[in-house]
């Protein structure tokens, strides 16, 4: 690991939650940073806001048709095992106990969807609805992910940069979402920097590095457990809509 000011964003750190939108966003974007933490001996949960009700199906995956009830739990299942190929905690859903705010009825975030602006940027789908993760306010969905940082003894809340990676609004909002509830418990908040899609250098201001590139094959697993959303070709994933994308192996991390 190199950071170029010499600030470690884990140092002091026990407890980490990861805060991410969908299914399979965990491996893909941090998974290799996630097995670098339990590895050393950190604490690591995943608290995810949607279940990529909207995502489409890799063909031949075996997994139940897009839209279908039956789609929510298979997802469900193929986060369980990437967690725990992963070493962490979960999963966790947003807007279920621990992570609901005390004395309000449990709900369901849902999926917003998105479209591809770019070969490599996305942008909000157009008939999200009123149950969208974008459509709830940030400060009921700050204050769900700040029950479950208070109930899990939490020292830090990593999630995506202000821009979601690639534009997905889900991942935008968390951002926001991960960033305010920080600030409601008196933790640290960390963003993850990945390397952006189209292969332009990243921003590596105060950037922490951990470079796991000669460790793809302690990540397979992870990402084999996803069969419904990617396929694994090389170094390379293959989403469900036929984008191919670098494996991110090295991920940047900078306190917020």
């Amino acid at each position: 690991m190199t950071a170029t000011d010499g600030t470690d964003p884990f140092a002091g750190v026990h407890r980490v939650v990861f805060a991410h939108a969908h299914p399979d966003d965990e491996t893909l974007a941090t998974g290799a940073l996630i097995q670098h933490l339990t590895e050393v001996g950190l604490a690591v949960s995943v608290v995810t806001a949607t279940r990529g009700e909207r995502g489409e199906v890799v063909a031949g995956s075996g997994a139940p048709p897009a839209g279908s009830p039956e789609l929510d739990a298979h997802r469900e299942a193929e986060l369980a095992t990437a967690l725990r190929a992963l070493g962490a905690e979960g999963p966790f859903f947003l807007g279920e106990p621990p992570a609901r705010a005390s004395g309000l009825p449990p709900r369901r975030y849902l999926d917003s969807g998105m479209r591809w602006v770019t070969p490599t940027v996305a942008g909000p789908g157009a008939d999200a609805g009123p149950d969208a993760f974008t459509a709830a306010s940030v400060a009921e969905a700050a204050a769900d992910l700040a029950a479950f940082l208070t109930s899990w003894g939490a020292d830090l809340v990593v999630s995506y940069q202000a821009d979601g990676g690639y534009g997905h609004p889900d991942h935008v909002r968390m951002h926001h979402v991960a960033r305010d509830s920080a600030a409601l418990t008196g933790i640290g908040f960390a963003e993850v920097i990945s390397i952006p899609r189209d292969g332009t250098p990243p921003d590596s201001e105060g950037v922490a590095w951990y470079d796991r590139t000669d460790r793809l094959a302690d990540l397979l697993p992870a990402l084999h457990a996803h069969a419904s959303q990617f396929t694994v070709d090389g170094r390379d994933v293959i989403h469900s809509g036929g984008q191919r994308e670098p494996l991110q192996l090295r991920i940047g991390v900078r306190l917020a």
